[in-house]
C-alpha cells in the first residue's frame, strides 16, 4: 500500500494581519480565495491550500506548541518552480514586491530569487538551469 502521507494538502501560515496578507496573495499570485472568515483566508494554489490564519487563532491548532513571533526569523521557505526567474522577478517588482536575493545561479542547477510576504514568510521562485 502506498503511503497516505506522500503529498501536502494544505499549509497554514500564521499572520498578524489577515486582510493585508490576503491582499498580497491575491495581487502577487492571483489565486482564488476558497474560504474566508473573521480570522482566516484560504487560497488555492493548484492542488494546495494556503491558509492565512491570524496568530491569535493559531494556538488552537498547534497546542501545546507555541506560535513564534514574526521577528524570530524564517523557519521555512516555500518554493515555486517557474520557467523564467528573471521574468517573474520583473513581475514581482511591478507589483511592489522587494526581491531580497537573486536572481542567482545555484550550484545545484537552479536559478533562484526570494522575497517575503507581509507576515515575513519566505518565498522562492526557481527555474531549472540547462545542464
Amino acid at each position: 500500500m502506498a503511503s497516505p502521507l506522500n503529498h501536502i494538502s494544505a499549509i497554514s501560515l500564521f499572520v498578524e494581519d489577515v486582510a493585508a496578507a490576503k491582499a498580497f496573495y491575491l495581487d502577487v499570485f492571483g489565486v482564488p480565495v476558497v474560504y474566508e472568515d473573521a480570522v482566516s483566508a484560504a487560497l488555492k494554489f493548484d492542488q494546495l491550500i494556503v491558509n492565512l490564519l491570524h496568530t491569535r487563532s493559531a494556538p488552537e491548532i498547534i497546542s501545546p506548541g507555541m506560535v513564534a513571533q514574526r521577528d524570530a526569523g524564517s523557519r521555512f521557505q516555500i518554493s515555486i518552480w517557474v520557467p523564467d526567474v528573471d521574468a517573474v522577478c520583473a513581475y514581482l517588482q511591478q507589483r511592489g514586491v522587494t526581491v531580497l536575493a537573486g536572481p542567482i545561479n545555484r550550484p545545484w542547477g537552479m536559478r533562484t530569487a526570494n522575497f517575503v510576504d507581509p507576515a515575513g514568510h519566505s518565498w522562492e521562485v526557481a527555474q531549472q538551469l540547462d545542464s
